[in-house]
């Protein structure tokens, strides 16, 4: 919001051009050949991917334990399921930091890591099976299935989680055929009113209301001693901000999937049609990949499109309207995020793409400033000084020193993506290997804003002056952004199959 697989679009046809109908037996032979072994390469990178995740988990768990020392105890729930209404609930969506270190995709689960212990540092908790229940909601995960998609070899029933607390607080081994020196530099840590138990919250502040975790863990210490609490959120911050080889994979793919919705929304888009026809192509499209969408798709069209979360889909698209698409899939808990925005006609105005330009210069420089060591902030700040000079020569500001172009900006240019859209990380660390963002610029010319500015002299001589060029480009909204992948020291741009440029989006808009 705010890929190129080759293999899946491989041409099989046949050329037109005449031969020898022996020739063309042989061609045909060798096409379907050709097609077979296509699929069966795709098939075994889907299987080779697979096979690399419970050795992936395996690291991202070790790696969490290193940061978490010898003293600690994590717990991390999974997510609640969540009503809908009355006695529907949405579709499940797992809690991101349960799922980056366990893969498990059901609720009332819980993830217990003591990296001190001699064995057992990881235990999962999982419900017991009920019949009745699965009969209604699914089959639920086996401890023994539990144990295949986590790669976690000891897996316990819920119903053993608060026994095993009361033990292991306790200072007594938990766990047939384990010993006090299974666990021991917790217990040391226990006497010494030094063990730790580890939440994630975030940090409420001094008067934000506490996370469900820490009252937890305020209950806990109520009942035992030797015990503190640990907030975790950096450790989650700092891991998911360098993403995996397997990771990296799942996002090109999510890219993939995407850059083929965005390319069927605008062969749907036409004058007389409903912007919630153009979001059902692109739906349909994640769908038919196996993804589903990573967030609300925003297909907004005309006016709608100076709105930056606009999800209504419901108007009805006329001749002469631009349309800003902000859609991304989300392919195994991992979402890309692309937005394009082009004339449903096939033809951008004169005024339109007057604003198109300037952002679309302001993502090229934002690119350029996307260089190992850079900070988000640097390549936010160079659209910032791109934009400004756009909407000074176009009459939309007055002032390039100051703040005027927020007025028509009015967002942030990057933001991380990974197992979330907007996904964790320190917006201050240096550019590195395996990171992924977004480049993202916009104007948004709103019909509104002129009339909302706080009434001073200086806000009305503001106005009076670009009225002519307001009244020009009022109700234009443009938003491109795509998707980024440092990999190798170099900047992949995950989404580059989608039409960026007027030129390539009126070409596509002709082929319809």
């Amino acid at each position: 919001m705010i890929s190129n697989c080759e293999l899946r679009n491989a041409n099989c046809e046949l050329s037109s051009v005449k031969r020898p109908k022996f020739a063309i037996r042989i061609s045909h032979f060798a096409t379907r050949l050709a097609c077979a072994f296509l699929i069966a390469a795709s098939l075994a990178i889907s299987a080779a991917a697979a096979a690399d995740l419970p050795t992936d988990l395996q690291q991202r768990r070790a790696r969490f334990m290193e940061n978490l020392g010898s003293e600690s105890m994590l717990i991390l729930w999974s997510a609640p399921m969540r009503v809908y209404s009355n006695d529907v609930d949405y579709e499940y969506r797992q809690d991101s930091n349960f799922y980056y270190l366990t893969a498990i995709d059901q609720p009332e689960s819980i993830l217990v890591l003591m990296p001190g212990n001699r064995t057992r540092k990881e235990i999962l908790f999982v419900k017991p099976r009920d019949p009745v229940r699965e009969h209604w909601e699914g089959q639920r995960l086996s401890p023994e299935k539990a144990v295949h998609e986590s790669g976690i070899s000891t897996v316990y029933l819920t119903t053993e989680f608060e026994p095993f607390l009361n033990a292991v607080l306790s200072g007594r081994p938990y766990g047939s055929g384990s010993s006090e020196q299974d666990f021991a530099p917790f217990f040391t840590a226990l006497r010494n009113n030094k063990a730790q138990i580890a939440v994630v919250g975030p940090p409420p502040g001094a008067s934000g209301q506490l996370p469900e975790s820490y009252v937890f863990v305020n209950k806990l210490r109520e009942r035992f001693s030797g015990l503190q609490m640990r907030d975790v959120t950096r450790i989650f911050r700092d891991l998911r901000l360098i993403k995996t080889d397997y990771e990296r994979s799942l996002l090109e793919e999510s890219a993939r999937i995407s850059s083929e919705a965005h390319v069927a929304g605008m062969k749907a888009a036409r004058p007389g049609a409903y912007e919630y026809e153009v979001e059902a192509a692109i739906e349909y499209t994640f769908k038919k990949n196996g993804a589903d969408w990573g967030y609300p798709s925003i297909v907004a069209s005309g006016p709608n499109a100076t709105i930056l979360h606009y999800q209504k889909s419901s108007r009805r698209m006329e001749n002469g309207d631009l349309l800003l698409v902000d859609a991304g899939s989300a392919y195994k808990y991992m979402t890309v995020d692309i937005t394009r925005t082009y004339p449903i006609n096939g033809k951008f105005t004169e005024a339109q793409k007057d604003i198109y330009d300037v952002v679309l210069r302001a993502q090229e420089e934002g690119i350029k400033a996307a260089k190992m060591g850079a900070r988000l902030s640097d390549v936010h700040q160079r659209t910032v000084e791109v934009i400004k000079d756009g909407l000074f020569k176009l009459g939309l500001i007055t002032d390039t020193s100051g703040n005027q172009y927020q007025t028509w900006y009015t967002h942030n240019a990057c933001h991380w993506i990974g197992i979330d859209v907007h996904d964790v990380g320190d917006r201050n660390r240096p550019l590195a290997d395996g990171m992924a963002f977004t480049i993202e610029p916009g104007i948004y010319i709103r019909p509104e804003i002129l009339n909302s500015l706080p009434k001073t002299a200086e806000n009305e001589a503001f106005a009076r002056k670009i009225q002519p060029a307001f009244e020009k480009y009022k109700n234009i909204g443009v938003r491109i952004e795509d998707s980024f992948l440092i990999t190798g020291g170099t900047l992949k741009r995950l989404s580059a199959s989608v039409p960026r440029t007027t030129e390539e989006i009126e070409a596509l808009m002709r082929s319809r």
